[in-house]
């Protein structure tokens, strides 16, 4: 039986409606973030071709780029949707780690170093984590999976209704 959303939204805490929006806060503006980064920084400011020379002149190959700009779009559009935002973050992850221990861990923390530090994308690699971590949020399109067993339903022995989290799915 699927209860419906204003039991589902009545029973649940001031604190976990308010932490729902707060993810989904989260979700939005990491989205935006890999969306300027592909197209502002790797599109339109040093073109594709200009990506993948720099690839290969930090030694990796060329077709990276692309793989990269692609997944960095496709990523941060699920993102800022709320489509299977968990499996959006834990794709863009590795690109993150990638670009942390290939480029930016010998030219310093501040990004703002000849070459761009590592906090950046060191902050973005952990905002990544977040995200598979806490799910979806308020506002998505297609929510995630759940990363375990969902609850049975909004009320414990039909009786005592207990924390309801909003990305979880509360099919009984």
């Amino acid at each position: 039986m699927r209860h419906s959303l204003s039991l589902e939204y009545a029973a649940m805490s001031e604190q976990t409606r308010t932490a729902a929006w707060g993810i989904a806060l989260l979700r939005i503006a990491l989205g935006i973030m890999f969306l300027a980064h592909s197209l502002l920084l790797k599109l339109m400011t040093f073109g594709l071709s200009g990506t993948a020379a720099f690839f290969h002149s930090v030694g990796l190959p060329g077709w990276l780029a692309y793989l990269t700009f692609a997944v960095e779009v496709v990523g941060g559009l699920m993102l800022v949707m709320g489509i299977h935002a968990r499996l959006a973050a834990a794709a863009l992850a590795p690109f993150m780690l990638g670009a942390l221990v290939t480029v930016h861990w010998t030219n310093g923390w501040v990004f703002t170093a000849p070459g761009g530090g590592w906090e950046y994308a060191a902050y973005l690699l952990v905002l990544c984590i977040a995200q598979v971590l806490l799910g979806d949020g308020a506002l998505a399109l297609a929510p995630s999976r759940n990363l375990g067993p969902a609850p049975k339903g909004p009320l414990v022995d039909g009786a005592r209704p207990y924390e309801l989290h909003p990305a979880v799915s509360y099919d009984g």
